[in-house]
């Protein structure tokens, strides 16, 4: 395979710090904006076959978020490890941590398969679905969980680039994963593909076929990203078959860093499976309007996710090599960089809110709620997107923990309780439930904004020594 260069010295006091943010940030950010893509015509193609295919996606949405941030905190505990030690000059360390990494995710990624078939069979009734849309959902799910394995190795070596200073490989891979993942939904949901004149038969799977289609394209794109990390010139280059040991000091460092995220995610998506809970109860319309105006909301996300990695990945290589002060510069940067993007994605929001929701579907009624719903979240973006900025900066610094008890403070005694009051004292219905969202991001920001203005997050990293 043909060599190509190395990345750029992230802690070289000779390049401008926004030239090195800059440098993570542009291909997480353009990786992001293809992954959001993909899920806007994934979700426009699914919307296609109406409002029950819609909501069958809807249902293990929250659940399948819950595990693919098990799979986050897993790559976040064993790069941000093995970034700490790239900046400390340990390169043979760190490319010891990026192998056991991989050994590990055989394990972990199987054991996620199995969990998620299991719940495939019983989360759709438990939610309370209509009848029609459980079997949808069943089959949907079923297939998202044969393919956990692929893709926990997929996210996990995306992150280990990412960390290392080489995110460029890790959006090339994963835009082809996405790329993929259209070209096999044409082919796997509809009966007929029309190219033009040509008309090309397809499988006709619908809401199962949308699965499928992930799972195989997440497992062509974890072969090649294995190809790319033992075949090509990057600072964690490992061989699979050289010797290898295995180091409880690596693991236990590692799931020392990746439980408080495992934990911080699993808040969320379980409280987001409670909330979904609560929304099925108003009905198709309002599970359908709900779904799309979360995925429409996915776009805002982009500028803070792409500075959130860059962040991270800044924050541990000069931590590792002793910089506080680099630290702090990259992390103020990035922070303030993130937020304003965030701010002026939320105003595009509240404009485009009935544009986007036109997108995926045509159902006047979902639209017509969905606008209602987003506008009610563009007013707390701004918040949000700070607590994103910040939670990259303190898992990057090793502070794994806060992000972990501010998701807590924000989900479960914020949103549920104030969703909850609204939805059974109020005539509110959906738009109660996503103004208990917003106020929860919001409040999320404001302890953020608190806490990561005391710089204390900055000594974190000693702990996991």
């Amino acid at each position: 395979m043909r060599r190509v260069s190395n990345p750029i010295n992230l802690l070289d006091r000779s390049i401008p710090v926004g030239i090195i943010i800059w440098s993570l940030a542009w291909p997480s950010i353009l990786e992001q904006i293809l992954q959001v893509t993909v899920t806007y015509v994934d979700s426009a193609m699914v919307g296609s076959l109406g409002a029950h295919a819609t909501a069958a996606i809807s249902v293990p949405t929250s659940t399948i978020w819950l595990i693919n941030g098990w799979m986050n905190a897993f790559a976040i505990g064993f790069s941000v490890l093995m970034a700490r030690n790239l900046g400390s000059g340990n390169t043979m360390r760190a490319k010891q941590i990026t192998k056991q990494a991989l050994f590990s995710s055989v394990y972990f990624g199987l054991a996620l398969t199995l969990i998620g078939i299991i719940l495939a069979r019983y989360l759709p009734a438990w939610i309370g679905a209509e009848a029609e849309v459980q079997l949808l959902a069943r089959h949907y799910f079923h297939y998202i969980a044969l393919g956990y394995f692929p893709n926990l190795v997929m996210i996990l070596i995306s992150t280990l680039l990412r960390c290392s200073g080489d995110s460029k490989k890790a959006l090339y891979l994963n835009g082809l994963n996405n790329i993929l993942n259209i070209v096999f939904n044409f082919f796997f949901i509809f009966e007929t593909i029309s190219l033009g004149s040509l008309q090309v038969k397809g499988l006709g799977l619908g809401v199962k076929g949308a699965a499928m289609a992930t799972s195989l394209s997440c497992t062509i794109t974890s072969i090649l990203l294995l190809i790319i990390l033992i075949g090509t010139d990057n600072p964690i280059r490992i061989r699979l078959f050289e010797r290898f040991s295995y180091e409880k000091s690596i693991q236990r460092s590692a799931i020392r860093l990746g439980i408080p995220v495992a934990l911080e995610r699993s808040t969320l998506s379980l409280g987001q499976i409670v909330f979904t809970k609560m929304v099925g109860t108003l009905g198709t319309t309002a599970l359908a309007a709900h779904f799309l105006a979360n995925t429409a909301e996915s776009i805002t996300y982009l500028p803070p996710s792409g500075f959130s990695t860059a962040a991270t990945t800044l924050v541990a290589q000069s931590l590792g090599s002793n910089d506080k002060e680099l630290a702090k510069k990259f992390a103020n940067l990035c922070t303030l960089w993130g937020t304003l993007l965030m701010s002026f994605m939320g105003l595009m929001l509240y404009i485009f809110a009935p544009n986007l929701m036109g997108f995926f579907t045509s159902d006047a009624a979902v639209i017509a709620l969905g606008t209602t719903i987003l506008r009610i979240e563009a007013f707390a973006e701004p918040a949000f997107g700070l607590s994103m900025l910040a939670f990259g900066v303190f898992r990057g610094a090793g502070d794994t923990r806060r992000p972990f008890f501010i998701s807590i403070a924000g989900m479960w005694l914020l949103r549920l309780p104030l969703a909850y009051l609204l939805l059974h004292t109020t005539s509110l219905g959906l738009l109660g439930i996503w103004i208990a969202m917003a106020s929860d991001l919001t409040l999320r920001g404001i302890i953020c904004l608190v806490q990561y203005r005391r710089f204390t997050w900055l000594d974190s990293w000693k702990e996991t020594h």
